[in-house]
This record gives C-alpha cells, structure tokens and sequence, in this order.
C-alpha cells in the first residue's frame, strides 16, 4: 500500500523494492515476519555472521566525501574539514567486500553525496545486485540524473527538507525548498520511488509531525519518510535545537498514529526502538565509514578504533571498539531508549573507553564525555517520559520487543560469542 493505493514491488533489488524492505525491517510484527523478509536476508546474515565471527549489517553507510554545497545550520559536514573522498577505486573495492560478507545495500551521507554522482552511477551499475541509498539536499538532481537513475533502478535518494519554504530555507539558505521540490516532481514524473528526509528539532518539530506536511510529501511522491532528531554532535553543536522531552514525545506520537492511520511507512530513528532491536549501530543493523575511512557505529556517533586503509571491513567490524558497542547492546530495556548518545549518555563513555576509541569528528572533536555531558539532564527526563509512551504503543509492540531482544541475544551469541571462544 503506497500513498493509499497498492503498487505492485518489482524483484529486488530495485528502488521500489528497497522501501518494501524497510517497512518489513522496522515494523515487523513478529519474528516470522523479521526472519521472511527478502527471500530469509536475516537468515543469511545469521550464517555470514557465524561464518566471519561478527555481526553483518543489513546496510552499510559511507561518506563519498566530506564536501557540501551547502552550509546547513546545525549541520556538522559545515565544519568537517573539506576535501576528504574515497577514491572510486577504494569504494568499489569496499563494495566487493561487502558483497563477500553479504551486506548487500550502501546508503551514502556526507558532505552531498551527489558531488561523487558520476562515480556513484557507475559503481550502481557494476554492482547491480546490491542497493543504494543517497541522503541528499536533492539540488543536484536533474532531468539527466532521473533518466540514469529510472535505467539502473537501483540507486534511491532520500531527500532531506526542514517542513515549510520558510523552515527548510532558514536551515539549508535561501532557494533550497523550491530546489528539493522540483526534485520530487522529477522523480515522480519518471516513476521513481523516493523518500524524504527531515531533521527536527525545537524550532521544526510541530510542522515535520503535522498531518499537512506529510500529507505534501505523499502527494508529491514520496514512498516512505526518515525523521532524525536534531543531535548536538560536535564541540560547538548549537545545543538550543534540540528537543525538549515534551516536543519529542510529541513527534513520536503524532508520527506513530499518522503510519497506523495511512499505512505508511515513516522511520524515526530515536522514536523506532519499539520496532527493530533499540540500537542497531556497530554492525547489527548499520556500520559507517567517514570520507577519511574511519570506521563508526553510526553516522551520528564520531568514534572509532579502525579505518578501512589499514585493515579489511570484516576485521574493522569485528574490531574491539565495535565488540564493545555490541556487548553493551541493548542499552536499555525500554525501547524507546535506545541511544547512547541521548538516550543513555553513560553508555557511550563507556563502551568509547572500554573500546579504546577516539574521536573521528574531523573539525571540532570532542571526548565521549563532553558529548554525554551535553544529554545527561535531558535523558533522566526521557527515561520517565518513555516508561509512559510504551505502555500507550500498540499491543504487538509491546509484546514483540522482548521477543525481538531474545533474538537479538541469540545473534550474538553465534556471532560475537563465536569469536571470544577462538
């Protein structure tokens, strides 16, 4: 069911396939649906686990460059230092590793992904049985662009939009609103199944969450959403965009009955823990390569221990950063607590000092413990709010997420617990 009518889903991989697997990956309403999805993928990276001793992400993530043609704020690729890319010799070499372990979708952040967009066409055409995903300020998408992507069919774009004219334009400048519109109605014109990607925050939250702004962007074709939460990463992150507890709640709410309500899918990342395994960085769902090769367990959190100049992506996943994220999953019993960042703000000093890890923020770095200090207040203000909002979740939520971290313990156990025994 696709904008209130069923759309047929071509054989993955394809772009209109790719949406289908995120809503069978996030709302899964029991592990029989979790373990069928995508001819048994979940299964198959039980066994790629086993067999490589770690976790196989579903998805891996990968800066083709720290450079932007915007400077967002609140952003920080505006404070990255500019001029890192990974080469297409280097992609295409990491992209043959993934497919080894059987990681078979890279979605592309930044910096603009589509500076890289010539490299990138090429690279969807060789390896033309995985997905790409690019997180893009859609200003470079063109008629060009939409024709080469309608004949690969398996490159996706994720256009990122702040709510109105006026809100998308005081964070991206001035134009840019009119420029991911025009982009929408280019893809759609060619059938092209896309997203839209909005960043909330204190200033946003009731525009991104309201019925009138996801209404516009299912009209304008939008398939699915991502919603991520302004986060204060960086050691001069503007700290007076983020949610209070009350406006996050808010959105999750408003969002949680606006997909009951049309069937659609729409993914808050720190609002989603209910409905896929709370945290999935560090290899269980995500891993993240910068544009200078450094290793991290999400796009958000700027530590690592291994960079993929020096070791390979399997030992990089296996690294000891990386096993002390995942031993210390989940960080928490409350799904809708599953950050370390925010959430759990002792976790991510924590598992950055038993990991030995440092920080991969290229301008402004910043120790586990200044980025904690930044949420703690916040997080012991969640932590009751969000014992409230999961007794109001849906009755399968609520008896699935144990279910779910039963699983999740038994995956590391073949997979991290194998390799401890060695």
């Amino acid at each position: 069911m696709i904008n209130g009518k069923r759309e047929k889903i071509p054989p993955f991989p394809h772009h209109k396939a790719y949406v289908y697997q995120c809503k069978q990956f996030f709302f899964a309403k029991g592990m029989t649906t979790h373990f069928a999805m995508s001819n048994f993928v979940t299964l198959k990276e039980l066994y790629k686990g086993f067999k490589n001793k770690s976790s196989i992400p579903r998805d891996l993530l990968i800066d083709p460059t720290s450079d932007c043609n915007l400077k967002c704020k609140g952003c920080w690729s505006q404070d990255y230092e500019s001029g890192h890319n990974i080469s297409y010799e280097k992609f295409d070499d990491l992209l043959d590793q993934a497919e080894e372990l059987g990681i078979m979708e890279c979605l592309m952040t930044g910096g603009e992904p589509l500076i890289r967009k010539d490299d990138i066409l090429k690279l969807c055409k060789k390896h033309n049985k995985m997905t790409f995903g690019a997180f893009t300020n859609a200003t470079l998408i063109d008629e060009e662009l939409a024709d080469a992507m309608a004949e690969l069919g398996n490159l996706n774009v994720f256009i990122s939009i702040e709510g109105t004219k006026e809100e998308t334009d005081f964070r991206r400048g001035p134009g840019v609103y009119d420029k991911a519109i025009k982009a929408m109605d280019i893809l759609s014109s060619r059938g092209i199944a896309f997203a839209f990607s909005a960043c909330y925050h204190s200033r946003n939250y009731k525009t991104i969450a309201s019925d009138e702004f996801l209404d516009h962007m299912r009209e304008r074709g939008a398939w699915f959403g991502w919603l991520f939460q302004y986060i204060p990463v960086g050691s001069d992150a503007d700290t007076s965009l983020v949610c209070t507890v009350e406006q996050r709640a808010y959105v999750q709410e408003r969002i949680r009955d606006y997909c009951i309500k049309h069937d659609y899918v729409i993914i808050d990342f720190w609002n989603n823990g209910h409905l896929s395994f709370g945290c999935i960085g560090a290899g269980v769902g995500f891993a993240h390569i910068n544009a200078k090769g450094d290793v991290e367990p999400c796009a958000f959190c700027h530590y690592s221990d291994s960079n993929i100049y020096e070791v390979s992506l399997a030992e990089a996943l296996r690294s000891r950063f990386f096993t002390a994220f995942r031993d210390a999953q989940p960080f928490s019993q409350n799904p809708l607590r599953p950050c370390p960042l925010i959430d759990n703000p002792q976790a991510i000093i924590d598992v950055v000092n038993a990991g030995g890890a440092r920080s991969t923020h290229l301008a402004n770095p910043e120790s586990a413990e200044a980025l904690a200090e930044k949420s703690f207040e916040r997080a012991k203000e969640w932590e009751v709010k969000a014992e409230e909002l999961f007794r109001k979740m849906p009755e399968h939520n609520q008896k699935n997420f144990p279910r779910f971290l039963k699983y999740f313990a038994f995956k590391k156990g073949i997979t991290d617990g194998r390799r401890k025994k060695v």
